[in-house]
C-alpha cells in the first residue's frame, strides 16, 4: 500500500487514515485526514504548514500505482480523540465567499448560476464559467446574507441536479445523465461479502408514491403527487411553484427506485478504481438473472494501517 498527500508546498509524512465521500446526491465531495496529535511524545505543530484554504491532492494505491482520490481544499482544521483532523472540500469550496444580496421571479436555474459565478469570480480574481442543461425554473428565488455555497446547496438540494466544478466550469447536469467510468464486480472475486448490504428486489415490489410539496403564489402549501398510490411514501420539498420543474422532479425521483435490481451498498477495495457517476456491472455466478449494470451514486473510501476500502453505493439499474 502506498499514498502521497500534498498540501499547498507540503507533503505529509505520516497519517493515521483518509476517508474519502464522493457522491451526486452531495453539493460537495470530502476527505477527511486524521494525523497523529504527537510524533515519538512530541507535539505534532502543523500551523505554521497547514492553514484553511491550502490547496490538497490525496493519491492512493498499491506497488508506486498511485490514483488520484481527491483535489480540493482544506476546509477546517481540529482535533478529536488526541489526532488532528483536517476536513476538506473539493473545489466547491471556492464559493464558500459571500455574494450581493438579490432577488429574482421567473427564473431559470442557469441564470441563478450564472449571477452567483459572476460573484463568487469577482473575489477570487478569476473567472467561472457554466455548463447547464438542467431545465429546472423558479418564480421566485431570493438570494439574502448568505454565500455562493448555500445557493448551490439550496439548488441541489431542491432540483436534485449533479453539481460539480471542474477546471473552473460549473457543471448542473441531470443525475443519471452522465457516465464518468466504467468498472465490474463479481461476488466471487472483488465483493467483500462481510461488509454488503445489497438487497435484490422486483419492480412490482417497489411501489413508489412521490410528493413533492410546494408554497403556492398564495402563500399556501401545496402537494403534486406521482406513482403508485398505496405505495411506500417519498416527500421533497420544494420553494419553486413551476409546475413544469414540480413534475420533473417527482418523475425523476420516482424512476431513480423504481425498478427490477439491486438497492443498497457493497464493500469492495482499491482496485479496481470506483468512484460516484461510474457505472458498475455487477456480475453474481450463483444468480445470473441478477446481473446488472447499475450507475453509482456515492463511494466511500477509507485508508489506513488496516487496509484500502471502498464502500459502493448503487443507485438505479442502467441496463440488464
Amino acid at each position: 500500500m502506498n499514498w502521497k498527500i500534498s498540501i499547498g508546498n507540503y507533503n505529509l509524512k505520516m497519517i493515521e487514515s483518509v476517508k474519502v465521500k464522493r457522491s451526486v446526491e452531495l453539493l460537495a465531495d470530502t476527505a477527511t485526514i486524521t494525523l497523529p496529535a504527537t510524533v515519538f511524545n512530541k507535539a505534532l505543530n502543523i500551523d505554521e504548514k497547514i492553514k484553511r484554504s491550502d490547496e490538497i491532492k490525496i493519491e492512493l494505491g498499491y506497488d508506486d500505482n498511485l490514483e488520484t482520490e481527491f483535489e480540493g481544499y482544506v476546509e477546517s482544521i481540529s482535533t478529536d480523540g488526541g489526532s488532528l483532523v483536517l476536513n476538506c472540500e473539493d473545489g466547491i469550496f471556492l464559493y464558500r465567499v459571500d455574494i450581493p444580496n438579490k432577488e429574482f421571479t421567473n427564473v431559470k436555474v442557469k441564470d441563478i448560476l450564472n449571477y452567483v459565478n459572476t460573484e463568487v469570480g469577482k473575489k477570487h480574481n478569476k473567472q467561472f464559467s457554466l455548463d447547464c442543461d438542467y431545465d429546472f425554473s423558479y418564480d421566485k428565488f431570493v438570494i439574502k446574507n448568505v454565500n455562493g455555497y448555500d445557493v448551490l446547496k439550496k439548488i441541489q438540494e431542491e432540483a436534485m441536479p449533479n453539481i460539480y466544478l471542474k477546471d473552473n466550469v460549473l457543471h448542473i447536469h441531470p443525475q443519471y445523465s452522465e457516465i464518468f467510468g466504467e468498472v465490474k464486480y463479481d461476488f466471487s472475486k472483488n465483493i467483500d461479502a462481510e461488509g454488503t448490504d445489497l438487497k435484490y428486489k422486483k419492480k412490482e415490489n417497489r411501489r413508489i408514491k412521490v410528493t413533492i410539496e410546494y408554497t403556492g403564489p398564495d402563500g399556501k402549501t401545496k402537494k403534486y403527487e406521482f406513482g403508485d398510490m398505496g405505495g411506500e411514501s417519498v416527500t421533497r420539498k420544494t420553494s419553486t411553484s413551476d409546475q413544469k420543474s414540480i413534475k420533473l422532479l417527482a418523475q425523476q425521483e420516482y424512476e431513480s427506485k423504481s425498478y427490477d435490481g439491486y438497492e443498497g451498498s457493497f464493500q469492495a477495495w482499491l482496485i479496481p478504481v470506483c468512484s460516484s457517476g461510474y457505472q458498475a456491472t455487477i456480475i453474481d455466478p450463483d444468480y445470473e438473472y441478477k446481473d446488472g449494470t447499475y450507475y453509482v451514486l456515492e463511494v466511500e473510501t477509507t485508508f489506513s494501517k488496516e487496509g484500502g476500502v471502498r464502500v459502493i453505493t448503487l443507485g438505479k439499474i442502467l441496463s440488464k
